[in-house]
């Protein structure tokens, strides 16, 4: 087997790993590189090929596949900086973007953020109305063409819209995903008349009932794609110059990746992509099957991203949530808050209450401890003040940290509220570890789960000196590093792992019981669509596993619960289990006995995930050594924060690299890697498992 490469991009540091023949992981980490991402990405990708003992060319020659998770899309949309689009509409409907179904002010903002309504604003638009241009049509909801396309009016429409220079075109028809002729149409009269253009159609793109979510996603569509596309076409020219000359993929929301060509095509489908990879790693592994359900948490420099994996799978959302802007894409349901190394910490306008985020330090200029011009402190510079991290091993000894520096950034906020540099960094690192407690109950306990029936892993080169008093918060049973260091590349090593993922759906709403017959055309068709993708990129039919799921609600209800939907034929039989394995996870999620089944099953959209099957490496397993750790792994020891004795005491210190399966280490101590560093406080037992995951729990009596 051939060697795969993997390589995630975040707000500061970029990841690479690179999976061997033999099962083994090789790492990479790098600072990121803004504007110009792929810097970072190849400087990632070297330091992971020099681990295998191998050049950067030598490797890619060796290489079956590279996968890539990119926050390019996002960034073009968080920042406001993609492309200028155009949209064509029905004559009526041109405010159905603007107005934002009146979510606007409110969607996908925090509590604080909502109840301050003087304060509160739309996102700035990604279509302005001056760009948005009404054609004569109509669709009705049964799919019968009631006024026939303008064709000249649309030929004008498309005129004006070159004329003011636009670079992208987006067309979205009411009942479209019925009849999308006309939609279909105008894309070819965009074709003819301007055919450099990017243009995108909402009924190819996302044939659903749902006209604003609908619109949204293609006007999103057309604003990331060709800043998307460029950079595609950027990645995919600098690997053939290093000869490489197979198949670059490209990590997407819904849990999968795409090929890069497809991405270009739908960059949309990236959005939200990059903390995707950890949350598909949990659930594909071997090395993770043990563990159940799992929370996986990913702390990187920027960000704290939380997401779930339930019955070996990952929990998705039907709609996705982008600068305010809510739109038609399933995605993998991963959480995020502006928690990370780099968070910021601050003191609020009345000088009394210390504040942790959501503003970050970047990659530049960082942290003040990474002496690069930085001077706003940071999580970083308080877990280097309290003792959890080496100054002289960050990042493997690559970035050697300024203590004084991270001192003097730590007193600019305790002088403002009275308090030492100490206790101001355990003040801060207390808020940061309770905002992440916060956002996991957010995740579980208001979505029907309990934090103690899953454990949680712990990824991302930050969360290791966090993760176990987060988790004890929690009251989950255990938390996980996963493959030790490797948790500090987790998403990359999910990229890696990460199977051919195509996802299909459609309005079809209709009130139990449901017709077999038209089920089978239904779910027929949209496997079809997803047969002759794969095939196109190659993949074997015996590799090709096909998921049907369709959204119910009970009748009068609003919101929808995603239900699988069995193998086989349809039947009576089949649609009754439905009907039955509905009602079930209902009541998991709302509580025993809030079935209402005499109101009506109804259902509201079909789905297929049509999954082309690559194939992984099998991990390399250890020999069990015994609980006595060997005297080289061992490297001193130093004073640091306490959390359980709330106190500075001394903690022994490891290496964790020369830490061998069978291993047990009793807090307090530090385990330190060359990507990441593990914290673990009195009571705290770490035991090293076949894997390599290092497993900890901690004393009920703590």
């Amino acid at each position: 087997m051939s060697y795969v490469c993997g390589v995630d991009i975040g707000g500061t540091f970029t990841d690479a790993v690179v999976l061997d023949p033999d099962g083994r992981i090789h790492l990479g980490k790098r600072s990121s590189t803004p504007p110009g991402f792929e810097d970072g990405f190849f400087d990632a990708l070297s330091a992971a090929a020099e681990a295998a003992g191998l050049g950067l060319e030598d490797l890619l020659a060796r290489t079956s596949h590279v996968i890539h998770g990119t926050t390019v899309a996002t960034n073009a949309m968080v920042q406001l900086n993609g492309a200028k689009v155009g949209l064509i509409t029905t004559r009526g409907h041109r405010d159905v973007l603007p107005m934002m179904r009146s979510i606007g002010r409110v969607k996908g903002r925090s509590v604080e953020e909502i109840v301050r309504l003087s304060a509160s604003r739309k996102p700035e638009p990604i279509v302005p109305r001056s760009r948005i241009e009404e054609v004569d049509e109509r669709v009705d909801s049964k799919g019968e063409v009631v006024v026939r396309l303008d064709e000249d009016g649309a030929r004008e429409a498309i005129r004006r819209l070159v004329d003011a220079e636009v670079e992208a075109i987006a067309i979205s028809f009411l009942w479209s995903f019925i009849n999308p002729s006309h939609e279909l149409r105008v894309r070819e009269l965009v074709e003819e008349m301007a055919p450099d253009l990017f243009v995108t159609t909402s009924s190819e793109l996302v044939p659903k009932w749902g006209e604003y979510e609908r619109t949204a996603a293609v006007a999103i569509n057309a604003f990331v794609g060709p800043t998307t596309a460029a950079y595609i076409n950027r990645m995919t020219g600098r690997l053939a110059d290093l000869g490489y000359d197979r198949p670059l993929y490209i990590v997407e929301c819904a849990g999968g990746v795409l090929p890069a060509e497809a991405a270009a095509e739908d960059p949309v489908l990236l959005l939200g992509s990059g903390p995707v990879g950890g949350v598909v790693a949990a659930a594909q592994l071997e090395s993770a099957k043990p563990f159940g359900d799992i929370i996986v948490t990913d702390m990187g420099g920027t960000s704290f991203d939380v997401g779930l994996v339930t019955d070996g799978a990952p929990r998705y959302a039907a709609t996705s949530v982008v600068n305010q802007y809510e739109f038609f894409i399933p995605i993998v349901d991963v959480q995020s808050i502006g928690s990370g190394g780099g968070s910021i910490i601050w003191v609020d306008d009345f000088g009394e209450t210390v504040r942790v985020g959501p503003q970050s330090a970047g990659a530049r200029p960082g942290p003040a401890c990474y002496g690069r011009g930085g001077t706003s402190p940071t999580i970083s510079d308080a877990n280097l003040v309290l003792g959890y991290l080496n100054p002289d091993y960050f990042l493997g000894g690559a970035l050697d940290l300024d203590v004084g520096a991270a001192h003097a950034a730590m007193a600019s906020v305790g002088d403002r509220v009275g308090m030492s540099v100490e206790e101001t960094a355990v003040a801060a690192t207390r808020i940061v570890n309770h905002q992440m407690a916060d956002l996991i109950r957010k995740l579980t306990i208001e979505r029907g789960y309990h934090p103690r029936d899953f454990s949680v892993f712990s990824c991302g080169g930050a969360a290791g000196l966090h993760a176990t008093e987060y988790t004890a918060m929690l009251g989950s049973p255990r938390l996980v590093v996963p493959l030790g260091d490797t948790a500090s590349v987790w998403s990359a090593l999910g990229a890696a792992s990460s199977d051919l993922l195509y996802v299909h759906e459609r309005s079809l709403i209709r009130v139990a019981p449901f017709s077999t017959e038209e089920f089978a055309e239904a779910y027929g068709e949209l496997e079809a669509r997803a047969r002759t993708r794969l095939a196109l990129d190659d993949v074997d039919p015996k590799d090709i596993q096909i998921n049907r799921f369709a959204d119910l609600k009970y009748g009068g209800q609003v919101n929808v619960v995603e239900t699988p939907v069995g193998e086989g034929a349809f039947s009576a039989e089949l649609l009754g289990r439905l009907e039955d394995d509905f009602e079930a996870k209902y009541e998991r999620l709302y509580g025993k006995g809030t079935g209402h089944r005499s109101a009506g099953i109804e259902m509201t959209e079909i789905r297929i995930r049509a999954v082309g099957r690559k194939p992984k490496p099998e991990l390399a397993r250890g020999e069990d050594e015994g609980a006595e750790v060997a005297a080289s792994a061992a490297a001193g020891a130093r004073r640091a924060w306490d959390a359980v004795l709330g106190a500075f005491t001394d903690f022994s210190v490891w290496r964790g690299a020369e830490l061998r399966t069978g291993n047990r280490v009793s807090g307090p101590a530090i385990i330190e890697l060359a990507e990441t560093t593990v914290v673990l406080h009195t009571s705290d037992l770490l035991i090293v498992d076949p894997y390599g995951n290092f497993v900890c729990e901690r004393s009920q009596n703590a």
